[in-house]
């Protein structure tokens, strides 16, 4: 081979690496752009309290921080990354928040490090500046919306709109059949109270407080006496001292096993003895650590609760 051949093949045998290098150059910058383009999360635009939010269009990483609406994800399909401790408690969720992460207010680090796509929390959080930086931060007032409201909001924030909507109608026709069914087994004149113990202190609640008030007053459209709709009915919720229960009981009271240690004692005095609902038979305890919350799954079971409560005297 002569001189001149050798270098002719050489020449072109460099060539053509230069251009094997700049295909796979060309391939993997192709590849990093559609990896990139497929991992970029798609946005919508969430009209807030505060204004207009930039959120992820399906959400795959919730943190839920407002204590009160885990339930409303998980019935929406969607279980949190993180929330507060109370949800913990709540029985009616069963195990869905078993591997949940708990992340208090001083756990700041725990929820950088479990990296949020959106973040839900109540509009009083002292840390939604905080938030903001990790991830979109939506909050929301716990007294603005009823309880169907509610529902709808958190669907609308998490891209389910549709499904929350559903439920809301399909809770109408269920608590229908329920205020049937109560009304036929107690009649539509009776009374009831909702309170409980907290730590030393005691509350009767209004309609839209928890602890089964929504059942009880909106959903099967009970009545409560005249007194407590008065005074407890607008603020939601009242404290009180053992002497004044009469003032506020009804023919019924639901009455909760409290938390934070509570102060039970009232139920050995004898102004509790003596009131009518608790001679009859008809002062009924519920777990308060469950009955704290109204999502769609802790108020079917409340509500499933209650009317077998309220009829299981009349089967």
């Amino acid at each position: 081979m002569t001189k001149g051949l050798k270098q002719l093949l050489l020449s072109l045998t460099a060539l053509v690496f230069v251009f094997a290098l700049a295909a796979c150059s060309d391939k993997s910058e192709g590849e990093s752009s559609s990896e990139e383009k497929g991992n970029k999360q798609e946005t919508r635009t969430y009209e807030g309290e505060n204004g207009e939010v930039e959120v992820p269009a399906e959400p795959k990483r919730v943190a839920m921080l407002a204590a009160t609406y885990a339930g409303n994800l998980l019935k929406l399909g969607i279980t949190p990354i993180a929330v507060n401790e109370y949800p913990k408690a709540n029985k009616f969720y069963g195990d869905k928040l078993d591997d949940v992460e708990v992340v208090t207010a001083d756990s700041y680090e725990k929820l950088l490090e479990l990296n949020p796509d959106l973040i839900i929390t109540y509009s009083d959080d002292k840390n939604i500046k905080k938030y903001e930086e990790i991830a979109p931060t939506v909050t929301m007032a716990y007294d603005k919306y009823d309880y169907m409201e509610q529902h709808v909001e958190i669907g609308k924030i998490v891209g389910k709109e549709e499904d929350a909507k559903a439920w809301v109608e399909d809770w109408k026709k269920k608590a229908a059949k329920a205020r049937e069914k109560v009304n036929a087994a107690i009649g539509e004149d009776k009374t009831f109270m909702v309170m409980e113990a907290y730590g030393k202190d005691m509350y009767v609640y209004g309609e839209n407080w928890g602890r089964g008030t929504e059942v009880i007053y909106q959903a099967l459209e009970l009545k409560a006496p005249k007194k407590l709709k008065e005074d407890v009915f607008g603020p939601g919720w009242k404290a009180i001292s053992t002497e004044v229960i009469p003032t506020y009981a009804g023919d019924y009271i639901f009455v909760g096993t409290g938390t934070a240690n509570p102060d039970n004692s009232f139920m050995e005095s004898d102004v509790w003895k003596e009131l009518p609902a608790v001679k009859n038979g008809n002062a009924i305890k519920f777990d308060s650590e469950s009955f704290y919350f109204n999502d769609p799954i802790s108020l079917e079971k409340e509500l499933e609760f209650i009317v077998d409560e309220l009829t299981k005297k009349n089967e």
